[in-house]
C-alpha cells in the first residue's frame, strides 16, 4: 500500500468536504437570506457531524478498505448532487431548511468516518504520532485549498451546481484511484465491484455538468415569477434578469433590485435630493455602488454636473448595463457620457488610498444582510465619506425601510450622525419594494430642500419632495446602537427584521 498516495486522498477529501459546505451556506444564504445564521448553522452542524461519524467508525471492523470506499463513493453522491436537489427542494418544498441541514450533516458524518478508517489502514506502517500529525496534516491543507478555491475559481468560473457536480466526480475518481491503491485490502471481485460504482457515479456527474445550465434555468424559473432573460455568476454575486408583462426585474443573490416599472421613483428620490441640496450648482459627483447607471441617469440630467464618478465592486455590473439592450435603454446609455469616470474596486479602500472632493456623494450599496456589506455602513465609513465632502455639498445614502425594517433604518441614520455629519432622514413608496428609505446629509444643520429641480421628472416634484421628508409615526425614530467595524449591529437588525416578512 502506498501511504503516500493514501494522503494525497486525504487531500482531496479535505477539499471535497469543505466546498460542499460553503456550497450549502452560500445556497442557504442565497435561497433564504440571513447569511450569518446560514453559515453559522451549516458550518457548526458540519463539524458536529464529523465528530459522529468519527463516533460511528469504531463500529466498522471488517473490510476496512472497501467500506472505506464505499465511504467515499457516498460522499461523492450525496455532496455531489447537494446542490442541485436543493435547487429542486427550494420550489417544492415548505421546510426547505430541513433539507438544507439533512443533506449538511449527511455529508459532515461520512467524512467524519473516512479519517479514522484511513488511520486504522494505515496503522502498522508509521509510529502513531506520525500517523496523526501526517493525516491532519494533508487534511487542514486540504481546507485551506477549498476555501481558496471555493470563491477564486469554483464559484465564478463553474457556478454552484457544476461546482457541486465537479467535486462529486472527483470524489469519486478519488475512491476509484483507490480500488488499486487498496488492491491488496480489497481482493480482486471487491475491487471490481467498488470500480464499477465509481465508474457510474463518475458518469452520473460528468452527464450532470453537461445538462448544469439547462437545469440551473429551470430550477431558477419556478424561484421567479417572470422568466429568466440574463444570468451570471461573478465572483461577487449571482445576477439574475427577468422580463415580465411590467418590465423586466433585476436581482442580485436572490434580491430584487430595481423593476423597471417604477424603479425611477427609488432613484429620483436618491439623486435630486442631494443635488438639490448643494450650496450652488453640483460640479463634481462622486458614486458608490450603482452599478447599473440609473442613479448615474439622474446625475448626467443635471447641466452642472462637470465629471462623474462611480465606484462600483463588481465588473459584470456595469459591463452589463453597457450591453444588455433593455439596460442600456433604461440608464439612457449613461456609461457612455464622456464625463463618466468608472473604477472598480471596494469602495471604502478606494476612499481611503484616494483624495479629492466631491459636491455630491450618492452611496447607493445593496442591502446589508452580510457583514461584507455590513462594513458599507458603520462609522469608519462614512467618516470616510465625509472626509471627501465638499464644503457645502451633500450626502445621499440609501437606507433599507424604515417601515419593515426600523431599527435597520434608523441605525443606518443614527451611525452617519455618530460619524460627524447632520442627517435628514426621508422616504419614499416604491411598489416593488413598498416604502423605501434614505438619508440626505450635510457637513452642518441644513434645511430641507424645497424645491424639485428644474429638469424632466417622472415623479418628483416640489409637493413630492416635501412629503418626503414627513416620518409617519410607524416609522418614527428607535433607540438603536451604532454600527461599527467591530460589532456591525445592523446585520443583526436586518435580519431579525427582514426575516419576518420573508
Amino acid at each position: 500500500m502506498r501511504a503516500g498516495a493514501l494522503y494525497l486522498n486525504v487531500f482531496v477529501v479535505a477539499i471535497c468536504g469543505l466546498v460542499y459546505e460553503l456550497l450549502a451556506g452560500t445556497l442557504g444564504s442565497y435561497l433564504l437570506g440571513d447569511s450569518v445564521t446560514q453559515f453559522s448553522l451549516v458550518i457548526g452542524l458540519y463539524l458536529s457531524a464529523m465528530g459522529v461519524g468519527a463516533w460511528l467508525s469504531r463500529r466498522l471492523d471488517t473490510e476496512l478498505a472497501k467500506r472505506f470506499l464505499e465511504i467515499e463513493l457516498a460522499v461523492a453522491l450525496v455532496g455531489g448532487l447537494s446542490a442541485p436537489v436543493l435547487f429542486i427542494a427550494f420550489g417544492s418544498l415548505e421546510h426547505f431548511q430541513i433539507v438544507l441541514l439533512a443533506f449538511v450533516f449527511a455529508i459532515g458524518v461520512l467524512v467524519g468516518l473516512e479519517l479514522p478508517l484511513l488511520m486504522r489502514l494505515l496503522e502498522g506502517q508509521l509510529e502513531l504520532k506520525d500517523l496523526v500529525s501526517r493525516v491532519l496534516t494533508f487534511d487542514y491543507i486540504g481546507a485551506l485549498a477549498a476555501a481558496l478555491m471555493f470563491p477564486l475559481v469554483l464559484v465564478p468560473h463553474l457556478g454552484l451546481v457544476r461546482s457541486s457536480l465537479a467535486m462529486g466526480a472527483a470524489n469519486a475518481c478519488v475512491a476509484l484511484w483507490g480500488t488499486w491503491l487498496l488492491e491488496g485490502r480489497l481482493g480482486k471481485k471487491a475491487a471490481i465491484s467498488v470500480r464499477i460504482r465509481a465508474f457510474l457515479v463518475i458518469v452520473a456527474m460528468l452527464v450532470g455538468i453537461g445538462v448544469s445550465d439547462v437545469f440551473t434555468t429551470w430550477a431558477e424559473d419556478q424561484m421567479y415569477i417572470d422568466p429568466i432573460v440574463y444570468t451570471e455568476t461573478t465572483p461577487y454575486q449571482r445576477i439574475v434578469v427577468t422580463q415580465g408583462k411590467s418590465g423586466f426585474q433585476l436581482f442580485l443573490n436572490g434580491n430584487l433590485q430595481f423593476s423597471s416599472a417604477d424603479e425611477y421613483r427609488y432613484h429620483e428620490a436618491l439623486v435630486h435630493p442631494a443635488m438639490v441640496a448643494t450650496d450652488g450648482p453640483p460640479k463634481k459627483v462622486l458614486v458608490l455602488g450603482g452599478g447599473d447607471g440609473l442613479a448615474l441617469r439622474e446625475i448626467l440630467a443635471h447641466p452642472s454636473v462637470e465629471a462623474v464618478t462611480l465606484v462600483d465592486l463588481d465588473p459584470a455590473m456595469p459591463r452589463l448595463a453597457r450591453s444588455f439592450p433593455v439596460l442600456v435603454g433604461l440608464n439612457r446609455n449613461s456609461f457612455a457620457d464622456r464625463r463618466v469616470t468608472l473604477v472598480h474596486d471596494d469602495a471604502s479602500v478606494w476612499l481611503a488610498d484616494h483624495q479629492g472632493l466631491w459636491d455630491v456623494i450618492i452611496v447607493d450599496f445593496p442591502d446589508p444582510n452580510t457583514f461584507a456589506l455590513g462594513k458599507l455602513y458603520t462609522r469608519a465609513f462614512y467618516r470616510r465619506v465625509l472626509a471627501h465632502l465638499a464644503p457645502g455639498g451633500a450626502v445621499s445614502v440609501q437606507a433599507t425601510s424604515p417601515l419593515f425594517a426600523r431599527k435597520s433604518y434608523w441605525c443606518i441614520i443614527d451611525t452617519m450622525r455618530a460619524a460627524g455629519l447632520a442627517v435628514r432622514p426621508y422616504q419614499v413608496a416604491v411598489p416593488s419594494f413598498g416604502v423605501w428609505g434614505y438619508g440626505l446629509a450635510k457637513r452642518s444643520d441644513f434645511a430641507v430642500p424645497q424645491h424639485a429641480p428644474n429638469i424632466a421628472l417622472r415623479y418628483l416634484n416640489d409637493d413630492a419632495l416635501a412629503a418626503m421628508f414627513q416620518i409617519p409615526a410607524d416609522m418614527a425614530a428607535v433607540p438603536v446602537d451604532i454600527n461599527q467595524l467591530d460589532n456591525q449591529a445592523l446585520v443583526r437588525y436586518y435580519e431579525r427584521e427582514w426575516r419576518k416578512w420573508e
